[in-house]
Formats: structure tokens, C-alpha cells, sequence
């Protein structure tokens, strides 16, 4: 079976939920086969369905003004950042064991940052405060998925070479104190760091599904999501 690969570029976060959910309606009639979605999102906090107050507790009108949009999200886990250098995958797909398959987007992350010169673990059997990957003590990958009529959305993110600064001004995945890395933080890279690792993660996350990768061009993916509904 195919595994669909999409590679969207930068997309703002508001057009990748709305298009996460259009797919997310084909993959449940099965006009399409799972599929993932790789992107960078503008910088943006995200809340998820366990985040507290005091999780952004610089106020809205301090993260407003150096240009952080924060938006209210269904997955599962607390708040997050995204932004540029940061490498995003919402993998669109059926599941049924869930825990199984949230250790499986370790694997693949930590397989794909071994390649990459950086030693990695996933935490997820800590606790689900503690679900990612690890450099040390350290964080590097996020998780927070949604799942529908056992589809999922949302997914995860690895810190690739952006701007860690951002992480400071919160308490990032509801855990204080806790330091976020990078894999320019841990190794040196090349200009071609996020292609690289990109693919490397897409390769990883095919063969852990155990799927034929297939790359997709955004066009294709609209042209099969013209004309079906939505929810």
C-alpha cells in the first residue's frame, strides 16, 4: 500500500488545519490512501486541549507584538511553537492502536535524527507529559495528534535549525524548566539541513507504517480533494 507524501512549503497555520481536515474527509471515504503532510508553519503557539493559563504566561498582547499568532487546537497535549526551522508532519492516516502508533512517530523521528548525527529516545512510556524525543535532557520532537473515526490529524514537529528563542517565552508541552534543542544545537549542518532531514523523515515514517512511499505534489492532492465534503 501507498503512503502519500506531500511536500506544502511554508504554509500558515489556519490553511494547514483547514486543508488537514479536507483530507482527513477523503482519507475516512477512502478516496485517498494515508497520507502526510510535510511543512514549516509561520511562527505560532498552539494550545492544545490539556494546555493551562499559565502555560503563555507573557500575556497575549507580548507574543501579538513579536508577530506570534496563538491559536486554540483539538490534539492532544499542551502548548507548542512552530515556526521557521521547524519541521512539521500531520500524517493523515488510519489507525487503531493509538499508543502504537504515537511510538511509532518516535521511532521514525529518532531513526531520522540518527541519521542525522543527532543520539535521540523517545519518553513516551515516562508519561504522556513526557511523549517526544529526547537529546539528554533535552527536547528536540513533539507529538499531538487528534484522531476522528480513527483517522488522525495533527502530528509532529523537530527543531531543525530554527529560532529556539520562542520556547523561552512559554512553558513548552506544560513542563517547566525543560530546555529545547535543535539539530543545528547539536551538530553542524549544511544549508541543506531541512531538505535533508525531510526526506529522511518521510523515508522513516513510510517504513515504520510499513507503506510504499509515493511523493505527491500539492496540485495532485487538490485536484483528488476537488469535490468532496468537509467533516
Amino acid at each position: 500500500m501507498d503512503l502519500w507524501t506531500v511536500h506544502l512549503g511554508t504554509v500558515p497555520y489556519g490553511e494547514a488545519l483547514a486543508l488537514q481536515e479536507r483530507v482527513r474527509a477523503a482519507r475516512q471515504a477512502d478516496a485517498i490512501p494515508d497520507t502526510v503532510l510535510l511543512l514549516e508553519h509561520p511562527p505560532v503557539y498552539t494550545r492544545g486541549r490539556r494546555a493551562a493559563p499559565g502555560e503563555l504566561p507573557l500575556g497575549e498582547a507580548f507574543y501579538a507584538e513579536r508577530g506570534i499568532e496563538i491559536v486554540d487546537v483539538d490534539r492532544g497535549g499542551k502548548v507548542t511553537f512552530h515556526g521557521p526551522g521547524q519541521l512539521v508532519a500531520y500524517p493523515v492516516v488510519r489507525v487503531g492502536d493509538v499508543m502504537g502508533f504515537v511510538g511509532l512517530l518516535e521511532q521514525a523521528m529518532v531513526e531520522a535524527l540518527a541519521q542525522a548525527g543527532v543520539a535521540g529516545r523517545g519518553r513516551a512510556a515516562d508519561g504522556r507529559d513526557f511523549t517526544g524525543v529526547w537529546v539528554g535532557e533535552r527536547k528536540i520532537g513533539s507529538i499531538g495528534l487528534h484522531i476522528s473515526h480513527g483517522v488522525t490529524t495533527h502530528g509532529l514537529s523537530v527543531n531543525v535549525d530554527g529560532d529556539l528563542t520562542p520556547f523561552e517565552w512559554i512553558v513548552p508541552c506544560g513542563l517547566g524548566g525543560v530546555a529545547m534543542t535543535s539539530i543545528a544545537e547539536e551538530v553542524a549542518v549544511g544549508a541543506d539541513v531541512m531538505d535533508c532531514f525531510r526526506k529522511r523523515l518521510a523515508h522513516r515514517l513510510a517504513e515504520g507504517m510499513g507503506r510504499r512511499q509515493r511523493i505527491v505534489t500539492p496540485a495532485r492532492l487538490e485536484r483528488e480533494l476537488a469535490g468532496l465534503p468537509v467533516g
